[in-house]
């Protein structure tokens, strides 16, 4: 039952903050639904989620019709962002943590948060900024005055054992307080606890929560 697996969800989350020395209330719990229907959303909704994260601009785009009555949820778009669905995203997410270049930024309407994520791996399938190129795009997002830049994001190279992902969320950290940015996005269900000891403030969860995805056929 999702109310087991978020009650299991939430302990971690307390236990790590209390093993780093960190209030609860500092680490954000993302819910991330993607592939999910709807109802899935509304479950979770009900048991007092607020926040929830989709990877596919279109695949969000169907559920919309069914969640938008949920007036204090927040919709953010956690998948690379394709310049082509920049204004179907600015209508669904209120906040994107995938802006990776000052083109996808600029071409974003409305009040927006967002966050730059950062290629740190060498993965060919992984998006983001290079770490030289931060300076250049923080200044563009500045430039834009709907733009709300509250941190960076990333993805480490998925691996079983979570302490892989430690010297990721080390740089990514280092690079937020280079920048003076105060939010960071990083972490997700294999590996949350070492992510909020590295200072995560949104970790993204979504097979500890839902269970395995089943992609469409």
């Amino acid at each position: 039952m999702l109310q087991d697996r978020l009650s299991t969800v939430e302990e971690r989350l307390t236990l790590a903050c209390q093993r780093a020395g960190r209030k609860r209330d500092e680490v954000l719990l993302l819910a991330v639904t993607k592939i999910f229907p709807a109802e899935v959303i509304l479950e979770a909704y009900a048991l007092g989620l607020r926040d929830f994260g989709e990877n596919y601009v279109q695949e969000f785009e169907g559920k919309y019709p069914l969640v938008q009555h949920l007036t204090d949820a927040r919709f953010h778009l956690i998948g690379h962002l394709q310049s082509n669905k920049t204004k179907k995203a600015s209508e669904l997410f209120c906040c994107i943590h995938t802006i990776d270049s000052p083109k996808i930024a600029a071409r974003l309407n409305g009040e927006k948060e967002v966050f730059i994520e950062v290629k740190l791996s060498e993965e060919a399938s992984k998006h983001g900024c290079a770490p030289a190129d931060l300076p250049a795009l923080i200044d563009a997002i500045a430039a834009l005055p709907n733009l709300k830049l509250s941190g960076l994001m990333t993805m480490p190279p998925w691996d079983e054992n979570p302490e892989t992902a430690r010297p990721y969320f080390i740089q990514l950290r280092k690079l937020a307080e280079q920048y003076k940015l105060p939010k960071l996005s990083m972490g997700m269900s294999n590996d949350l606890e070492v992510a909020i000891e590295e200072g995560s403030t949104i970790v993204r969860v979504g097979t500890a929560l839902f269970g395995k995805r089943q992609k469409p056929q």
